[in-house]
């Protein structure tokens, strides 16, 4: 009997075993890929339900970014790319207004028409909620999306509903390319020019000194610069405005991933007059540095509240099914050669402000006369 017994339990784990080795070969076991596509290739071919590869590939990518531990990196979706791209240029095609998700989340509220876009010639009011677009339900859709809805070729026309009130309108409206102002600029009283610096991307060392020296040609005797809500942009824009402003000396300084350090310097020729800057919680990267550097070189005092605190720069890879990656690759430095990251800059002047303060100065919707951070930067300059 107990021989009968072995020779049963030897079979059993015979069968045993040649299924482990048949899973095992089923599941690619051994097999000399990686974990990521061992997953995919098993989701794709045994998981019960119908389910999108290159959403998976999304999911994966980005949490292997956000997986890095660096606020600063980030992964883009090939749908996203585009967007991306007109971002940085300060262009894209569509049809002119900024948009916030409504209170109530009952579709898109209108913060912004941009003087003669089609938004405008459409009728479009700020405060307008577009509740729905090309048919497609705004309740609870996200900016993104509202984005990528609203955006398309140029010349085609986009749908819009509209609630006014308690009135509905349908809207037709044209998509247009449409080229945001990256410098705006305006003479407050006290000839003092005020020059606000949207972002540091493409364009605005061009329209920054253009501003300020059509500020000058009206006989403005001191400058505030407004970075507050500027997200930065790109470094050569940075320096060529530094350089048009301070003196000979080192201005930006830059270490790479392989410890490759780079310092752009300024020549002789300088703006020589009382300056200001305007910094918040929202500035950050090139706007930071920017006032950091006129900050160490005594020119201009820094007046808002303290600023985020980014010290590290990205470089964009393009992948092979059209998404991307900014992945951080390098260090700034400030002239003296400080790091802000983590730290941010303090301002000579703290002006802190309340919610709806600081929104609608975000919205541009007070005039510079009722503009706390302003006034205590004219004080400043006085």
């Amino acid at each position: 009997m107990k021989k009968k017994f072995l020779v049963f339990l030897s079979y059993v784990l015979v069968a045993a075993l040649s299924s482990v080795l048949s899973i095992g070969m089923m599941f690619g076991m051994g097999a000399d890929i990686s974990k990521l596509d061992q997953l995919t290739d098993l989701i794709e071919d045994y998981y019960i339900e119908d389910v999108s590869v290159p959403e998976l590939e999304d999911v994966a990518a980005e949490a292997m970014v956000n997986a890095a531990g660096d606020r600063w990196s980030y992964y883009i979706p090939a749908s996203e790319y585009a967007a991306y791209r007109e971002t940085s240029e300060n262009a894209y095609v569509g049809i002119g207004i900024t948009i916030t998700v409504a209170h109530d989340g009952d579709g898109l509220q209108v913060m912004q028409v941009n003087p003669g876009s089609s938004a405008e010639e459409a009728g479009m009011l700020v405060d307008d909620v577009i509740i729905a677009i090309e048919g497609q339900s705004a309740s609870g859709m996200s900016t993104t999306d509202a984005r990528n809805l609203v955006r398309g070729k140029e010349g085609t026309a986009v749908a819009l509903t509209v609630r006014r009130g308690s009135e509905e309108l349908t809207m037709s409206v044209i998509r247009r390319k449409v080229q945001v102002p990256v410098a705006q600029w305006e003479m407050l009283d006290n000839h003092i020019g005020l020059v606000t610096i949207a972002n540091f991307d493409e364009r605005c060392a061009e329209e920054t000194i253009a501003a300020i020296e059509a500020l000058l040609a009206e006989g403005a005797e001191k400058l505030i610069f407004d970075v507050r809500g500027n997200p930065g942009g790109y470094a050569d824009e940075l320096v060529e405005v530094l350089d048009y402003l301070l003196p000979e000396g080192d201005l930006f300084r830059t270490v790479d991933y392989a410890g490759r350090e780079n310092v752009d310097t300024s020549d002789a020729d300088c703006l020589e007059m009382p300056m200001a800057v305007l910094v918040d919680g929202e500035s950050y990267s090139a706007a930071e540095f920017f006032a950091a550097a006129l900050q160490e070189y005594e020119a201009a005092v820094v007046v808002g509240v303290k600023t985020t605190g980014k010290g590290y720069f990205q470089s964009t890879f393009r992948m092979s099914d059209g998404s991307a990656v900014a992945l951080s690759i390098g260090k700034y430095f400030t002239p003296k050669g400080i790091s802000l990251e983590g730290v941010g800059i303090e301002p000579d002047v703290k002006v802190p402000v309340d919610e709806e303060t600081m929104l609608n100065i975000y919205y541009d919707k007070l005039q510079p006369q009722e503009d706390p951070q302003i006034q205590a930067a004219v004080e400043a300059l006085q």
